[in-house]
C-alpha cells in the first residue's frame, strides 16, 4: 500500500519534506494522516516524524524563509508553516520513565523506537516522501482489519497515560470493524485501569467523550463502555440502552451526528461539569431533556426551540418511546420554527405594568400557541 492524496503531493507540504531530507536527515509522515490517507478519509493534520533535533528543524525552517514556532520545543516538535498549513515536526522520541501524562522522554533515531512509544498499532505506521509505508510494529493488518489494538502491551499502554482508555473506544468507534468487535485484550487492560481516570482533567475527558459521540455510530463503543465499567466512572447514571434506537432515528431523518443529542438520550448527572460543557452546550442539553418529556407538539416544539432543536427534542422522544414520528413532522416543526407572535408589551401598555404585564403577555402566548398560531392580535387582545 502507498499513501496517495492532494494533500500529501501538495507544494508546500513535499518542500518541508525536502528541508529535511536535503539536509541529510529523515523525514517521514506518521499516525493520523498516514491511517486517514490509507483508509480513504479526510485528513485534517500533518505529522512529519524526524531524526533531526528540534533546534536543527528551527534552523532549516528559517534558512529556508519558513515560519518555525517551537510549540513543544522539549518534547521535539516544532510546527513548521508553509502554504499558510502548520506541519508538526516532531524528533523521533522513546520514553525512558512514564507516569502518567508526564513521560520522561529523550530523543531517538529510528522510526522503530519512536513507534513504541505510541498507543495503537494503526497509529505506528510511517510513509516517506514518496508515499512508501514503513511498518515497524506490524500495524498495516490491523488497519486493513479495523483493529484497534494497543501497542506492546495493552495495560503499560493505559498506565502511560490513563486517556487512551477513552481513546480506545473512541479510535473503534472511528476505524474499528463493528463485526470484529473490540480487542479483547485492549478491553481487559481498559477494564482493569477504570480508577486511573479520576486523574484525568475534565477538559481532557470532555473532548474524548466529544469525539467519540461525534462518531457515525458509536453505539457499540459506548456499550462495551458501559460493560466494563468505564461508562460508569465517567458518565455516572448513563444508559446506553437508547443509543441505538436514536442512531436507527437519526439515519432514517438523515440527521448528522451530535454529542449534545446523544448525551441527552443517555440520561446521566452534572454532564456539564463532568465533561466540562460550554455554557451554550450546557443550555442546550437541558432544552433538549427537558423538550424530550414533554407532551408539546411538534408546532410548538419548533416554535419554543427552534427547527433544529426542535428535531433533536421530537428525535429524541421518538427513541424513547419507541415510535417513529410521522411523515409530516419536519414541516411542522418549520411552520412552528417560522411563527412570530403578533403581541409585544407596548400592546398591553399603560394598562398593564411590571410582573402583571409578562404574566398576561405569557398568558396570552399560551393561547396562540394552542390555537396553532392562528388567533390574530385583535382576537387576542379582544
Amino acid at each position: 500500500m502507498r499513501v496517495e492524496g492532494d494533500w500529501f503531493f501538495a507544494d508546500h507540504t513535499q518542500a518541508v519534506c525536502r528541508m529535511l531530507t536535503d539536509a541529510g536527515h529523515l523525514a517521514l509522515f506518521v499516525g493520523g494522516c498516514v491511517r486517514n490517507a490509507l483508509l480513504g478519509a479526510a485528513v485534517t493534520d500533518i505529522d512529519i516524524a524526524t531524526d533531526a533535533r528540534p533546534e536543527r528543524v528551527m534552523d532549516l525552517a528559517e534558512a529556508l524563509g519558513l515560519k518555525a514556532v517551537p510549540t513543544g520545543f522539549e518534547h521535539g516538535t516544532v510546527t513548521v508553516v508553509a502554504g499558510h498549513l502548520p506541519h508538526e515536526v516532531t524528533t523521533f522520541r522513546r520514553d525512558v520513565e512514564t507516569f502518567g501524562r508526564h513521560a520522561v522522554v529523550a530523543f531517538a533515531d529510528t522510526a522503530e523506537e519512536d513507534a513504541h512509544r505510541r498507543d495503537f498499532t494503526m497509529n505506528a505506521l510511517y510513509a516517506t516522501p514518496t508515499g512508501e509505508v514503513i511498518d515497524p510494529l506490524g500495524g498495516l493488518p490491523d488497519l486493513i482489519a479495523r483493529r484497534v489494538r494497543f501497542i506492546d502491551d495493552a495495560d503499560a499502554r493505559i498506565r502511560e497515560d490513563y486517556l487512551r482508555i477513552l481513546r480506545f473506544f473512541r479510535f473503534h468507534a472511528w476505524y474499528g470493524d463493528p463485526e470484529g468487535g473490540l480487542d479483547a485484550e485492549g478491553l481487559a487492560a481498559c477494564a482493569a485501569n477504570t480508577g486511573g481516570l479520576a486523574q484525568l482533567s475534565r477538559e481532557r475527558v470532555g473532548g474524548e467523550i466529544r469525539k467519540l459521540l461525534s462518531a457515525p455510530d458509536p453505539g457499540q463503543s459506548v456499550a462495551a463502555m458501559a460493560r466494563c465499567g468505564v461508562l460508569a466512572h465517567t458518565l455516572p447514571g448513563s444508559d446506553p440502552a437508547l443509543l441505538p434506537v436514536l442512531l436507527h432515528m437519526e439515519a432514517a431523518w438523515g440527521q448528522a451526528p451530535d454529542p449534545i443529542r446523544r448525551l441527552a438520550i443517555m440520561g446521566g448527572d452534572d454532564h456539564a461539569e463532568r465533561l466540562r460543557l460550554s455554557k451554550a452546550e450546557a443550555r442546550r442539553l437541558d432544552r433538549l431533556r427537558a423538550a424530550m418529556g414533554a407532551a408539546e407538539p411538534a408546532e410548538a416544539l419548533g416554535y419554543r426551540l427552534g427547527a433544529d432543536d426542535a428535531r433533536d427534542a421530537v428525535l429524541l422522544r421518538a427513541a424513547a418511546t419507541g415510535c417513529e414520528p410521522i411523515a409530516d413532522t419536519p414541516a411542522r416543526i418549520e411552520h412552528g420554527a417560522a411563527a412570530k407572535f403578533p403581541l409585544s408589551a407596548r400592546d398591553l401598555m399603560p394598562g398593564l405594568s411590571g410582573p402583571a404585564l409578562g404574566e398576561r403577555l405569557k398568558q396570552l402566548e399560551e393561547r396562540w400557541i394552542a390555537s396553532g398560531f392562528t388567533l390574530t392580535r385583535e382576537q387576542l387582545l379582544g
